[in-house]
């Protein structure tokens, strides 16, 4: 009798009431309403509030409640974090706390405060309740998980910005410009229908403890090492070989967010194949998801130290010709990393904001293949001796080109320095357009400048050769090639300057060589077209060989010639010009009223600019909240296709169009459509 008493006076709960409807307070204040969830997901440092009906009424006198916050299950990691949130008056900064600020019936509301360094995460919810009957624990409930992100618009959150606008572009957009041989619009889709449990599902397979997740400099470097495929089995394996027969080619991808879906419903099985633009907008997808501010930065001629000597070294024999062997560093048509936001309590005042993360696989950092975060204003600087991996970032953007020439002796001497060859046209989307913004003084100082040249030094002397600048290499003739324009199309003409200038007091006479050859973006020849000829011309039935490569190298040499000698060494001149073939622009067209529910087509027109028909066409269309990603196999010479699908989102939408074979890649369409309700 006694016993029955007890559990009559027992506080036991009823339900929970996570108030998780996306037009409801939590979602909206915390701005997550946009995910496609039906989740409770909340941004760390910010109240949410939530309902819990008990068996009684709740005395708050005699009764006590607290949270059980569990970070969810992992299965690698061997122990969970629990976070307790008890029941008090008032708030305090030093841990997750509640209070309650409505009573009903049954029911309490409770207002629930979390650090602003919290783990991110899901979180496992169970209510422990105490009254003088005793303690009792509700069961756990899968729908009752809480999704914890980071948040930027919280001012004790490290990844806090303070831009309104800003934080609409880099965290809540859901659309990127990838800038590359042409600018695209690709889908990140951060907030895709089970995006969110895949990109925490991504930081579980990594190896590091879940209580290291409220660390953005942390996660941002677990995600760098988890997008890529060869240390833990990351998302995307990269392949650069030409051939993706059994898989996806890199230039078919329209988004991230099959990518990142695959990769979850397979397991962790890497997703095939990945170029850097690739590995850049997954990371980009999952970084927005998280809640770190991202953007995708491309780079452009971007240099691969691979001796960390912060400079670009060509090794040269006694006759000038290269040494294959030691030619190790290249020089990239383009190389597309990402930028985070974030505050760098770990590194000297200043150091803050954009940090560069770069997940496509080059060099291992810390025995990982990741890159960053590297803090932009160190790189600017040539503080390369502040973490993470500020050197390689420094020389892809700020490196000189050394040549070496080999003496009877077996050493070497420096006979040439090339400066501005290096990190030009430094780019990502601009803030509230489609525009490209670049963004080069955001990682050098003006070329030539003083400060730029106090950089450069200033790197160089924390490298493997810090004496390459102890004497200075001269050169009294230069030569320059300009193009007018964006750059040739496919089947057209390009017209190039040639710009031979002598600053010397004596007369040059200067013999020209030159040769066209087609190259890989990462800086490795696949043909020599022509060469010998001034006058080079290439013809459209030789357009096979530019894609899927789109660089072509146009290599100038200058032989100067004094005194009836040929002059070996540093006024032996070398220019080249990258020609990018941008393919003949699609047109993709919506037909029919955008309403939410109704059906609607979409016409995507292209034709073709080879002289011969395509073949293993593929054509990959879908917008958010209008049509998930589906491919057409096609042949074609010209084709006009139609699409039809049914809105089902309201609001602006954008509409993506890609086509892909091995002749011809990069052709992408893109549509603004504004969908009504119905």
């Amino acid at each position: 009798k006694c016993k029955c008493k007890r559990r009559e006076h027992l506080v036991t709960v009823r339900a929970i009431d996570l108030l998780k409807s996306k037009k409801g307070q939590n979602r909206q204040e915390h701005h997550t309403d946009r995910y496609h969830s039906d989740q409770l997901i909340v941004r760390r440092g910010q109240t949410f509030q939530m309902w819990i009906e008990f068996s009684r009424s709740f005395d708050p006198k005699t009764d006590n409640v607290h949270l059980e916050l569990k970070l969810g299950p992992n299965p690698v990691l061997s122990k969970s974090t629990l976070v307790i949130v008890p029941l008090v008056d008032e708030l305090h900064n030093n841990c997750w706390e509640s209070k309650i600020t409505e009573k009903k019936d049954n029911k309490i509301k409770l207002s629930i405060n979390s650090l602003p360094t919290a783990a991110i995460g899901r979180y496992e919810l169970t209510v422990v309740t105490q009254s003088p009957s005793g303690n009792t624990t509700s069961p756990r409930n899968p729908d009752n998980d809480i999704y914890i992100l980071f948040n930027p618009w919280c001012e004790d959150d490290a990844v806090y910005m303070d831009s309104e606008e800003q934080r609409n572009e880099y965290v809540l957009n859901d659309q990127i410009l990838i800038i590359h041989a042409c600018i695209c619009v690709s889908r990140c889709g951060q907030f895709a229908d089970g995006m969110l449990a895949a990109c925490l599902f991504m930081l579980e397979c990594s190896k590091t403890p879940a209580s290291g997740w409220g660390d953005p400099v942390n996660v941002a470097r677990v995600v760098s090492a988890m997008v890529n495929s060869p240390d833990e089995n990351g998302v995307l394996e990269g392949n650069w070989s030409g051939e993706y027969s059994d898989g996806t080619s890199p230039t078919a991808w329209s988004g991230s967010v099959d990518i990142v879906k695959q990769y979850h419903k397979s397991g962790g099985t890497p997703v095939k194949y990945g170029q850097c633009w690739v590995f850049s907008g997954v990371t980009t997808t999952v970084l927005r998801c998280l809640g770190i501010p991202s953007r995708s930065i491309t780079n452009f001629d971007s240099a691969h130290d691979t001796d960390v000597s912060m400079t670009i070294d060509v090794y040269l024999d006694e006759n000038l010709m290269p040494i294959n062997d030691l030619n190790t560093d290249s020089v990239w048509n383009f190389h597309v990393w990402n930028d985070c936001w974030m505050s760098r309590p770990d590194l000297p005042a200043g150091m803050g904001g954009w940090q560069a993360v770069d997940a496509t696989p080059q060099e291992t950092s810390q025995g990982m293949y990741c890159c960053g975060p590297a803090s932009v204003a160190a790189v600017r600087n040539g503080q390369v001796y502040l973490k993470y991996d500020a050197p390689f970032v420094f020389a892809e953007v700020n490196s000189d080109k050394i040549y070496w020439k080999r003496n009877t002796d077996g050493t070497f001497s420096q006979i040439h320095c090339e400066k501005n060859v290096v990190g030009h046209c430094i780019s990502t989307k601009a803030v509230g357009s489609d525009n490209r913004e670049d963004i080069t003084h955001d990682y050098k100082y003006p070329e030539g400048s003083k400060e730029e040249r106090i950089a450069v030094e200033t790197a160089t002397c924390y490298g493997s050769r810090p004496d390459t600048y102890a004497s200075a290499v001269t050169k009294d003739v230069t030569i320059e090639i300009t193009m007018n324009g964006e750059g040739p199309k496919m089947g057209e003409d390009a017209e190039l300057a040639i710009t031979i200038k002598n600053s010397s007091s004596e007369l040059r006479s200067v013999s020209l060589y030159s040769e066209l050859a087609v190259m890989y973006y990462t800086g490795v020849n696949k043909a020599t077209v022509q060469k010998d000829n001034m006058q080079i011309d290439l013809k459209a039935n030789e357009g096979e060989h530019l894609c899927p490569w789109w660089k072509v190298l146009l290599l100038f040499k200058a032989a100067i010639i004094k005194r009836g000698w040929k002059l070996l060494g540093p006024e032996n001149l070398t220019s080249t010009v990258y020609l990018n073939m941008f393919a003949c622009a699609s047109v993709l067209q919506p037909v029919g009223k955008p309403v939410v529910g109704k059906e609607m087509s979409a016409e995507f027109t292209f034709k073709n600019p080879l002289p011969h028909v395509l073949k293993n066409v593929k054509f990959r269309i879908e917008g958010l909240g209008l049509q998930s990603a589906r491919e057409i196999a096609y042949g074609l010479a010209t084709v006009t296709l139609t699409e039809r699908f049914v809105p089902t989102l309201a609001g602006p939408r954008k509409l993506l169009a890609s086509l892909d074979c091995k002749q011809l890649t990069q052709v992408h369409g893109v549509a603004d459509v504004f969908v009504r309700e119905n």
